[in-house]
């Protein structure tokens, strides 16, 4: 079974973080929902706090398939200053494993120089920070290589359904979009 830490910093989006876990559970795909900080409630970017299962000490890379980083100004600003975070995208770009980003969080990528040579979205003002992606797409999720990237909240069902369909395969997804009455 497939194995998803989404992150979570002070300041994340709500309805990015969330919808992504929400819809992996209901495909039966254990999320684990990580703080980077020391408490295992942390509060996003419109007040809801949310109790985490694990803080990052605690969580096992080596069982983890896909990182997942939420958009919201504030906990992508404090994700990419996370250097522990940080030294983990590192490791997965370079084995190859799965990222994905949304709305703010793609600029991580951007900064990094992963993104280079790829098709890649990210919330409009933010384009300018996926730094050597060849084509900014203005699609809600797009998936270059090993590295899906999200719009913004208003796209976080595509963005998760994307995760489902590189995860589970078309049909799968195709059912789940289906099941939760998902139309574009």
């Amino acid at each position: 079974m497939e194995r998803i830490a989404v992150f979570f910093a002070e300041g994340y989006e709500e309805i990015e973080a969330l919808t992504v876990v929400d819809i992996l559970r209901r495909a039966q795909i254990d999320v684990v929902m990580t703080s980077i900080t020391s408490d295992r409630q942390v509060t996003g970017s419109h007040g809801i706090t949310v109790e985490m299962d694990s803080l990052f000490d605690e969580l096992d890379f080596e069982s983890i398939d896909m990182i997942v980083l939420p958009g919201g100004l504030g906990g992508t600003k404090l994700l990419e200053a996370f250097t522990p975070l940080m030294k983990q995208v590192a490791s997965f770009c370079e084995k190859g494993k799965w990222i994905a980003a949304i709305c703010a969080a793609p600029s991580i990528l951007g900064h990094r120089g992963y993104l280079v040579g790829r098709k890649a979205c990210s919330y409009p003002t933010f384009e300018s920070h996926l730094e050597g992606a060849t084509v900014c797409t203005d699609q809600g999720a797009v998936t270059d290589g090993n590295i899906i990237t999200g719009r913004g909240m208003g796209c976080s069902i595509d963005f998760a359904l994307e995760i489902l369909t590189k995860l589970r395969g078309e049909q799968i997804a195709g059912q789940m979009a289906e099941k939760i009455v998902y139309r574009k």
